[in-house]
């Protein structure tokens, strides 16, 4: 096969393992209420397994980047998949509230951070055009994580108990993800250099460091922003159906409004990624986080089932529509050779938000008995990111056309 054909191979494996990882991730919010019952755990002790998760996530993406740009991602991929399934695996067995957070955070924080970095930088080292689509597809597996694995748990659950469905859906985690992982490969031009790296020649970032990359006006710029959009919109992703059951919305219906976020991500993602690479990722970049600041503020005006609705569909397109920008302004600012190192350390920054929104939010609420002030926050927070966002520097790739023109 040849690599017009193949890179669409890696796409689709990206996109598989990262909704078999987030997936698995975020079904804890399935097993929360029947673990809960059944060992007596509280609610607060078994949520804080998703923080420790995404710590770790942000900690392991920055690691498991480095590992990619020297040995390839598919030892990472590898490596995730044999943890994810351990992880899940062992978490259904666990006796101890301790035991169970150190598992299911550390060891599933862990094994997501295998497939994020490294494969999104692989990804645009495939594509030579159309990297901003690629891209979004890849990560389109996250936003249809939610719509996929967590009706299987919730199914599953109900079938039989918390730890059975826990147990199957780590070995089904193994039989999904091993085998997408040894379908990933470097690109021809890389396969051919030793250890399976790129070989060095004359591109954007050619000759510069980690440590130069981490210190230069367009890494700040990227992790600043990456930052507060993830703490912008973690708190009302993860308590929206609380907050929509608050305003007299039925709990099954409140479901819907994030499966609903979850659709329209979807959607978010491939068009906003079509846009950039028609007009460029600053612009398209900067539209979508300032509608993200408007659609946070919408839902304190989301009163009835269907006005709930229509916000959703526009923050799920908002929010999942930017996130994979940030890895394409990445590789047009620093290059493919330490792409992994450079993202991974963006996703590390960008995790800290994700940690903080849905803290921030439960500490709201146990303050003031509502959630009107995480919203009001979390807008402002976003629009922040909208104005830190103005200052990335012209994409290369656009100046590029001008020049030569000129």
């Amino acid at each position: 096969m040849d690599k017009t054909s193949y890179r669409w191979v890696i796409v689709g494996a990206g996109a598989l393992m990262g909704c078999v990882a987030i997936g698995a991730m975020f079904s804890l919010a399935v097993f929360l209420q029947p673990m809960a019952a059944e060992t007596g755990w509280s609610r607060a002790g078994i949520s804080s397994a998703m923080t420790i998760g995404f710590l770790t996530m942000g900690v392991g993406g920055f690691f498991w980047g480095s590992i990619s740009d020297r040995y390839g991602a598919r030892i990472c991929a590898l490596i995730g998949s044999v943890l994810l399934g351990l992880a899940l695996t062992l978490a259904s067995r666990t006796t101890s509230l301790i035991q169970f957070q150190l598992l299911f955070g550390f060891l599933i924080g862990l094994s997501v951070s295998t497939f994020f970095a490294p494969m999104i930088a692989l990804t645009m080292r495939w594509f030579d055009t159309h990297r901003s689509l690629a891209v979004s597809v890849v990560s389109a597996g996250v936003g249809i994580a939610p719509m996929t694995i967590s009706p299987i748990a919730r199914w599953l659950v109900s079938a039989y108990d918390w730890r059975t469905a826990m147990l199957i859906i780590g070995i089904g985690a193994w039989c999904l993800a091993i085998p997408a992982a040894f379908l990933v490969r470097q690109p021809p031009e890389a396969a051919a250099a030793p250890g399976g790296v790129a070989p060095r020649v004359a591109e954007e970032g050619a000759g510069l460091t980690p440590a130069k990359a981490f210190r230069s006006p367009q890494f700040i710029v990227l992790a600043l922003t990456f930052f507060a959009c993830c703490g912008a919109h973690s708190g009302p992703i993860f308590h929206t159906v609380s907050y929509a059951i608050g305003c007299g919305i039925a709990p099954m219906a409140a479901v819907t409004i994030y499966s609903l976020e979850g659709l329209s991500g979807l959607f978010g993602r491939l068009l906003l990624g079509v846009a950039a690479d028609k007009i460029g990722v600053k612009p398209v970049l900067v539209g979508g986080l300032f509608l993200q600041s408007v659609a946070i503020a919408a839902y304190l005006a989301a009163n009835q089932l269907a006005t709930f609705y229509v916000v959703a569909a526009l923050f799920g397109a908002a929010y999942s529509g930017v996130m994979p920008l940030y890895a394409v302004l990445a590789r047009e600012y620093f290059g493919p050779r330490i792409l992994g190192t450079v993202f991974g350390a963006a996703t590390m920054v960008s995790s800290l938000g994700m940690a903080a929104g849905p803290l921030a939010g439960g500490w709201v609420f146990d303050a003031f008995g509502a959630y009107t002030w995480l919203y009001v926050g979390s807008a402002a927070v976003a629009l922040g990111a909208t104005a830190i966002a103005l200052f990335f520097p012209p994409q290369p790739s656009r100046m590029r056309p001008a020049m030569a023109a000129a």
